[in-house]
């Protein structure tokens, strides 16, 4: 049995420029090759049983892709008006076919934070008042917490910021 037929794709001669340069550029990152190569074929009429197979993909994420082209659609247009240069609509497609940010939690320290732990570790102990030869992972800690880098920090934290 036969399902809807998915939108159609209409690209201008220069999005498909831009897609297909993309899908050929060699130093691209995969994921974005494989969705230029993706709205191409969905262009060029393929439903998204064929794109899915011949791309390795499952059917759903290039219904998603399909969905995504078509909604940015107007601002890719857009986008080509304003500039006669290829170097913006490359951007704005790039930007387009970019994963989303994912959700999580913020990180905990910033990356001011981590180097001044990763200096302070360069330093010999003894400049801190400390009666050891080495710095070990609650040492550096403690000395962080003490000294006024971070609030509190866990000597593990500690160990994978110098690993």
């Amino acid at each position: 049995m036969r399902g809807p037929k998915p939108p159609l794709i209409d690209l201008t001669v220069r999005q498909r420029g831009v897609l297909e340069h993309l899908a050929h550029r060699r130093s691209a990152p995969h994921h974005l090759v494989t969705r230029a190569q993706l709205i191409l074929r969905a262009a060029a009429g393929h439903n998204n049983s064929h794109i899915a197979v011949a791309l390795h993909l499952d059917r759903g994420r290039v219904q998603i892709w399909r969905a995504r082209w078509l909604a940015a659609a107007t601002s890719l247009t857009t986008a080509e008006a304003a500039d006669p240069d290829d170097i913006h609509l490359q951007a704005a497609i790039e930007r387009l076919l970019a994963d989303a940010p994912r959700p999580g939690t913020p990180p905990t320290f910033s990356p001011e934070q981590i180097v001044q732990i990763v200096a302070l570790a360069c330093e010999p102990p003894a400049d801190s008042g400390r009666p050891i030869t080495a710095w070990t992972a609650r040492e550096l800690a403690d000395e962080a917490v003490q000294r006024g880098i971070v609030e509190s920090i866990s000597a593990r934290s500690v160990g994978r910021f110098l690993k």
